[in-house]
């Protein structure tokens, strides 16, 4: 089968369109014959040897897929009396799932564990699927697990016109939330608008901490979702309101902030760690709830993922550039 793989740590152009064995599922896995892969993040950072987790090389980048079934490994959420093919999962050969495998996921079929592979319900496309699982689950980790986002409440998302940041806007509208998005461009605010933003800021020609107190009346926003970090963090903890909630999900300028503790005493103000991919791990049956109600989100079309561009296994280094360029709007797919 075809893969892309890291041979060495570096640039997206670097990476290798080869062909390896065909992987064999082990104890509680499956093999899933890849049909979309998402485009995340944590990609511009695993080639590089900068993320949390660092596999041997050489590896295939590709934290999320969406494909069929092709093989289980001995108790793929099995147990005695259990169907063949069939685990106590329900996952079955050709069964059509959504799945987070970390990485590997450029790649013709990959391997991943049955716990975090999910049905894909009617009328979901293999690419939605696809772009789902990481943005969506994190957001919802975020917003509803750790800061307990309430209806009626102000919700200010750095970011906002990318993946995750998009997935931040609408749930937090679907929690009830006055939502407000900041993002780097005009163009990018309108997907903000079109995907239930209420306020727009543009914090390359606009201060951020002026912009906020303006539409707050001077409270201050009730939860700051931050997947930027770097020099927009302080103005936009300093903007918070009393008993607000910083959400630190990651550090896409590539710096990470040092924050004003003393803030955090003056305003009562909470400062919440987001490590979605321990949490799952964790967390299994709470992920797996935070699955089947976004999914029944989805088909009531309270959410809706933009996909803005498709890309080959042979162009997917490309896809990794222009989300390390951050030119991405939405999420970003390779189909093989």
């Amino acid at each position: 089968m075809r893969a892309l793989l890291c041979t060495r740590h570096g640039e997206p152009e670097l990476l290798e369109l080869s062909e390896v064995p065909l992987p064999q599922p082990g104890p509680g896995q499956v093999r899933i014959a890849v049909q979309a892969a998402g485009v995340n993040f944590p990609d511009t950072l695993i080639i590089r040897n900068l993320y949390q987790f660092k596999p041997a090389l050489p590896f295939s980048p590709g934290g999320e897929v969406a494909g069929v079934i092709t093989a289980l490994g001995d108790d793929a959420g099995g147990g005695a009396g259990a169907r063949p093919g069939a685990g106590s999962s329900g996952l079955r050969e050709g069964d059509r799932v959504m799945a987070l495998c970390g990485h590997g996921g450029f790649a013709e079929q990959v391997i991943v564990d049955a716990a975090k592979a999910v049905k894909i319900p009617e009328g979901v496309s293999m690419e939605l699927a696809a772009s789902f699982t990481m943005v969506y689950a994190t957001s919802y980790h975020a917003l509803v697990d750790r800061a307990a986002l309430r209806s009626g409440e102000s919700l200010l998302v750095l970011g906002a016109a990318g993946g995750v940041g998009l997935s931040a806007v609408e749930i937090g509208k679907a929690l009830g939330a006055r939502v407000i998005a900041a993002a780097s461009s005009d163009t990018k605010l309108q997907v903000c608008r079109e995907h239930g933003a209420d306020d727009l800021i543009n914090y390359t020609r606009e201060d951020l901490r002026e912009r906020l107190r303006s539409l707050t009346a001077g409270q201050g926003v009730d939860v700051v979702y931050d997947p930027v970090g770097g020099h927009f963090a302080e103005p936009a903890f300093r903007s918070i309101a009393w008993r607000g909630r910083y959400l630190v999900v990651g550090f896409a300028l590539g710096e990470i902030p040092s924050l004003p503790l003393n803030l955090a005493l003056l305003k009562g103000a909470g400062i919440l760690g987001v490590f979605w991919g321990a949490y799952i791990s964790r967390e299994p049956q709470a992920f797996q709830a935070d699955m089947q109600r976004l999914l029944a989100w989805v088909a009531q079309g309270r959410l809706r993922p933009r996909i803005s561009a498709r890309y080959s296994l042979e162009e997917a280094p490309q896809a990794i550039r222009a989300l390390m360029d951050r030119r991405a709007v939405g999420k970003l797919v390779v189909v093989p």
